[in-house]
């Protein structure tokens, strides 16, 4: 349906109301959606960081608890940002109709998408702002130093905005090609999953074969996992003497700021012109 564009909301009205939708619904059983993408980054923490950090030490001069937690703010943010522009958009576009009443109102395919990517980041600044107080917590409960002596910890939550925005918008742009919502398992065990183990979070990417090391640069998510260990831990060289400080104040940082940068306006381009001809369609 066409309308005309100068009885339009203001634009921010148009996506807010879109960003607005999608709270109220998601916030009406927020127990149940929340606790399960919530509690996994803590139950991998307290698995994986007391397993394997008995073993291991540290690295970098790092307690291996400390360096697992500076990973999994992002893959909280990742996976929450990517089952919610996946199944959740699926969903909405197949099952439940929601964009076709959508649509109905004065509001743009191009505003309804946006409005999904950044509900995508909202729920990622969300989950990393929660797990981030949490595991600083549970931290302190294993003896090791909180990371709130980082005073760039305050980044943390910005940063799993941007990431839930990467992902979204990556997700978006899979769900433009699926026609089964089966086939999003595709997306989560061949993609995702892999992508978990291969982007510097449970170990540093340098430990890995050339191949696999040059295919992990690739990965969106080791850019923001570099970024984060990077806030988490700098304010904390002079707690750990042997910490690698060539680790942490690399030249590649902004390198990998400009990644993300591209990754999102380019992703996000072609995810919205893609599912904008199946939502007019």
């Amino acid at each position: 349906m066409q309308h005309n564009k100068s009885l339009y909301p203001p634009l921010l009205v148009r996506i807010g109301s879109v960003w607005f939708r999608h709270m109220r619904v998601y916030s009406k059983n927020l127990i149940s959606n929340g606790l399960p993408p919530f509690l996994e980054p803590l139950i991998f923490l307290a698995g994986i960081g007391l397993g394997l950090g008995l073993d291991l030490g540290s690295i970098y001069g790092i307690p291996y608890p400390l360096f697992l937690a500076g990973g999994l703010f992002m893959t909280a943010s990742m996976f929450t940002a990517a089952f919610e522009c996946s199944f959740g958009t699926f969903i909405r576009l197949e099952f439940d109709k929601v964009y076709d009443g959508m649509l109905a109102a004065p509001v743009s395919a191009n505003n309804v998408l946006i409005g999904e990517i950044l509900w995508a980041g909202s729920k990622g600044f969300f989950f990393t702002f929660c797990v981030l107080i949490v595991m600083s917590g549970a931290l302190l409960l294993l003896s090791v130093e909180n990371m709130f002596s980082s005073l760039f910890i305050v980044f943390i939550p910005l940063l799993g905005f941007i990431n839930g925005v990467m992902f979204g918008a990556f997700s978006l742009l899979i769900t433009s090609f699926v026609k089964n919502i089966n086939h999003f398992n595709f997306y989560f065990t061949g993609f995702l999953s892999p992508m978990f183990f291969f982007s510097g979070v449970v170990f540093p990417v340098h430990n890995l074969p050339p191949v696999l090391k040059e295919l992990a640069e690739i990965f969106p998510l080791t850019h923001t996992v570099r970024i984060s260990r990077v806030l988490c831990l700098h304010g904390l060289r002079g707690k750990y003497p042997g910490m690698d400080a060539a680790y942490l104040l690399r030249p590649e940082l902004l390198l990998d700021a400009l990644y993300l940068i591209v990754f999102v306006v380019v992703i996000s381009y072609l995810a919205i012109t893609r599912l904008k001809k199946r939502l007019i369609d």
